[in-house]
């Protein structure tokens, strides 16, 4: 029996056997690409991953598309289905969404026909042509090339004085509606002053303004202005908002940082008037060009704005990574207008920007320098001119040079060191070691051979400060005399490139752990449309590599984008609101431009295209071909000279006066048959109760001040910030001066909507709350500021009160008050001086100290009050 059934055991094996290899040929007959794998993905992939479409950058309609795959790398691994992200994406399976997502999932049999191909290698023909992609393009208006538009004829008898108000009036008609007429000449010397410097007018320059008859005492009085150097001081600060420029790291930790130099920069190059395209250019990439100057090293702070965090058990990639992601979403809202940053983990659900070509961009900002122990570096020391004209940097040179030579000799006698160090070691007593530093001794306490690098250097260093080693190795004594000695310059954080460059990968759904495919440095496709006509081209599209290249092109007359949104955005800060109202969003979602034709032209106008530059220039040509841009036009984006143009404009001075028929027809006055009536920004506020307090601090640039705040203000931070009350001249600059914590914004500034610097601000809002009026009543700096209004005031010649009423208003609102306005004032004046003669404490505690010579104390104090109501006004603080 046992033989049977050993016999019948071996024979069914044997059958077995035979059998094998037969169904494993059935299994095994090689799958043809083009006749069986083809198919089920052009039936049921193409439509998303073909030649019209790839998301996710991915073609599903060729074998090299396949292989090549998309985002997240190559769709199919050959030999290995099951490590297959195909395989992944048509089962669901390893967390993967099954696809397709909508209609018929693919069969049972098509799955395992493509595991079959995989896993046999994944065979193609070498020969299958795949047709090209179809190309990137948009109609959306943003995309499209800046066209020449030539201003519309007007008939009507309104005041027009460049192209500005063709347009402008030429819209006003269609609407049936008429321009308002031009404002006062008290109004608009305060509006331009506001404008130009945010600051108003002195008494004399009003007067001065109002009794000149001549026909062009606007345009000098406009270019008098553009000379001032408070005018980069007051375009600086929008610019600031741009580059989320603040005075610490952000977080909650919060620490200082020394980045004030870059914020001097820009007010320079803003009064030197620098080309808006070289202005770019050194913000972007100062340090890749040709010998770098310092300044233009300092100008690459913009992109160190970023936000460091310094917490503990932080991962430094992770924190680089995020500074990486930011200079990318702020590149493409400050100079492009579009939220790029939504690619960041997909496809742009609206705009034409792939994940792929978000980090294509991401690309241009990865290898920057970064220092994961020092996360502030690369700084440089940036010494001060009166510092180079007395020859500092030069003394330091000299002193760098010495001290190198001083620690090439210790360097020599590192073992010398040593043995010296193990020597002293061996002296201390159990006494002597519980006396020391809690780290040196911690390093003491450990056997030499379990010591680390930290432990080694926290001994050495202080071994070299004891008298022992200083007396045998007197060259410590020298490079600490020599140093103590050296000059001492502001630092400033710069941009530097690392080479090599490093590697950069799609972040798969925006984690940066997750690397897909690498892609080099490229800009959005769609703006690779045909360029405009132009004598000076921007750099090759193909061939924008580097941070350099990358300036260059957004400002290159390939780019239809900075134009525009530049543009749009001195508009915004000149009329209230922009053309395009959604000023940081040109895409597809934002809103579409009120005027598009005076937008293309305002934008042809700034980069200064030769057949788009007056508004008659060029009547016969074509108005519908893309301009052609001047090959070294000196004026071409020049701030100025566009500033100059909204300014002189007969849209710009007309009257801001309600109208009835408006409310109905134009209530948000987006027709702009009137000018607008703006509250001015937070720092403005402050520096006009400087100016008619006559307390302003007028010099230019410097670190950071301290003004006063109130107690209590860090008590909701991490750490309490250092806040030491600037006094004498540092007490009384301007806001754009004012420390910036990121954590804990100065308060009063807060108040009137100073923006979080955590992020590019491109448009600042502008509320309306009981706070705003408490702060310029109540906070000490204001009260202050009204102090110093009644000292001078006091100190003014006047006959009497209305006199000194009539000059009070003048100072403070630039125009004369009417009867009533005075007769209320002087009625205010007199319950102020009853109320603080029956409480001399009051009067104490209001009057400034010490009071004008020869003044009471009620007296002084009464003007105090009277001062504070003027500050208070609406008026005041809102540029009519």
């Amino acid at each position: 029996m046992p033989v049977v059934r050993f016999v019948s055991a071996l024979f069914c094996c044997a059958v077995l056997t035979s059998l094998c290899p037969i169904v494993a040929h059935a299994d095994d007959a090689a799958v043809d690409y083009a006749t069986q794998v083809k198919p089920i993905l052009l039936k049921l992939c193409a439509d998303c991953h073909g030649k019209e479409t790839q998301q996710s950058s991915l073609r599903l309609d060729s074998a090299k598309g396949v292989t090549t795959g998309g985002d997240s790398g190559p769709a199919v691994i050959a030999g290995d289905s099951a490590r297959s992200l195909l395989i992944h994406a048509i089962t669901g399976t390893e967390g993967a969404l099954q696809m397709p997502p909508d209609g018929d999932k693919l069969a049972e049999a098509d799955i395992a026909m493509l595991r079959r191909w995989i896993d046999q290698g994944a065979h193609s023909p070498a020969d299958e042509v795949t047709e090209p992609a179809v190309a990137k393009t948009s109609r959306h208006w943003a995309f499209q090339p800046v066209r020449r538009v030539i201003p519309p004829t007007v008939e009507a008898p309104f005041a027009r004085h460049n192209g500005i108000d063709n347009f402008i009036q030429d819209r006003l008609l269609r609407e049936e509606l008429t321009p308002s007429e031009a404002a006062d000449k008290t109004t608009l010397v305060r509006r331009v002053h506001f404008d130009l410097l945010g600051l108003p007018p002195s008494v004399e320059t009003v007067q001065e303004f109002v009794s000149d008859s001549s026909p062009d005492a606007y345009e000098r009085l406009v270019d008098r202005l553009l000379a001032s150097p408070h005018f980069g001081e007051r375009w600086a600060r929008d610019w600031l908002d741009s580059a989320r420029y603040a005075d610490s790291n952000g977080f909650t930790r919060d620490q200082p940082r020394t980045i004030w130099k870059y914020r001097d920069w820009v007010i320079d190059a803003l009064n030197q008037n620098l080309s808006f395209k070289q202005f770019v250019i050194e913000q972007i990439a100062g340090d890749l060009l040709p010998d770098a100057t310092l300044e233009q090293l300092v100008a690459t702070g913009f992109h160190r704005n970023t936000l460091i965090n310094e917490e503990g058990g932080t991962d430094p990639e992770q924190f680089r990574v995020e500074a990486v992601v930011d200079r990318v979403n702020t590149t493409g809202a400050v100079f492009l207008g579009l939220t790029v940053g939504c690619a960041q983990c997909h496809d742009h659900k609206y705009d034409p920007i792939s994940q792929r070509e978000y980090y294509q961009l991401y690309a241009f900002f990865n290898s920057n320098e970064f220092h994961a122990g020092d996360p502030t570096a690369p700084r440089i020391d940036v010494p001060s001119k009166e510092q180079i004209r007395s020859g500092e940097p030069e003394r330091w040179k000299a002193i760098q040079k010495t001290i190198q030579r001083l620690e090439q000799e210790l360097k020599d006698q590192t073992s010398a060191i040593a043995d010296d160090l193990t020597a002293w070691e061996k002296t201390l007593t159990e006494e002597d070691k519980a006396k020391l530093p809690f780290n040196v001794k911690n390093a003491l306490d450990l056997p030499p051979v379990d010591r680390s690098e930290t432990h080694k250097r926290d001994l050495d260093a202080y071994f070299r400060r004891l008298p022992v080693s200083r007396s045998k190795y007197p060259q410590l004594d020298e490079i600490g005399r020599l140093r103590q000695t050296a000059p001492q310059f502001a630092t400033t954080m710069i941009t530097r490139e690392i080479n090599p460059p490093r590697e950069t990968y799609i972040q798969i759904r925006g984690d940066f752990l997750r690397k897909g495919a690498p892609v080099q440095p490229a800009i959005p496709a769609v703006l690779k449309q045909p360029a405009a006509q132009a004598a000076s081209p921007g750099p090759e599209l193909a061939s924008i590599t580097n941070r350099l290249e990358l300036a260059e092109w957004l400002t290159a007359p390939e780019n239809p984008l900075t134009p525009r949104v530049i543009a749009n955005r001195y508009w915004q800060r000149i009329f209230g609101r922009g053309i395009v109202e959604t000023e940081n969003d040109f895409g597809i979602q934002g809103d579409p431009p009120t005027h598009p034709e005076l937008l293309d032209w305002l934008a042809a106008e700034l980069r200064r295209d030769t057949t788009s530059t007056g508004a008659a220039r060029d009547n016969a040509a074509d108005a519908t071909s893309p301009p052609q841009v001047a090959a070294s036009d000196p004026r071409a984006w020049d701030l100025k000279a566009f500033l100059r143009g909204l300014i002189l404009s007969a849209t710009y001075r007309q009257s801001s006066h309600s109208r009835s028929d408006l409310i109905e027809q134009d209530p948000l006055n987006k027709l702009l048959a009137r000018q607008s009536r703006i509250r001015v920004d937070a720092e403005m506020i402050r520096d006009a109760a400087l100016t008619v307090s006559g307390l302003l601090t007028t010099e230019l640039g410097g670190p950071p001040v301290y003004p006063p705040q109130p107690e209590g203000v860090f008590d909701f931070t991490q750490d309490k910030k250092p806040w030491k009350t600037s006094t004498g001249r540092d007490r009384f600059r301007k806001g754009l001066y004012t420390h910036i914590w990121r954590s804990s914004i100065y308060p009063a500034m807060a108040a009137f909507d100073f923006p979080e610097p955590n992020v590019a601000c491109t448009r600042r809002i502008r509320s309306n709350t009981p706070l705003q009026s408490l702060t310029l009543a109540n906070d000490q700096t204001f009260f202050e500021f009204a102090r110093g209004f009644a000292v001078r005031l006091l100190e003014a010649p006047a006959g009497d009160d209305s006199d000194r009423l009539m000059h009070a208003v003048q100072v403070a609102l630039g125009r004369e008050p009417n009867s009533q306005e005075l007769a209320r004032l002087r009625g205010f004046l007199h319950e102020q001086r009853d109320r603080f003669a029956q409480d001399i404490p009051a009067a104490e505690a209001f009057a400034p100290n010490p009071a004008p010579a020869g003044i009471s104390l009620t007296e002084a104090a009464a003007w105090t009050a009277v001062s504070r109501v003027l500050l208070n006004l609406d008026e005041f603080i809102t540029r009519e």
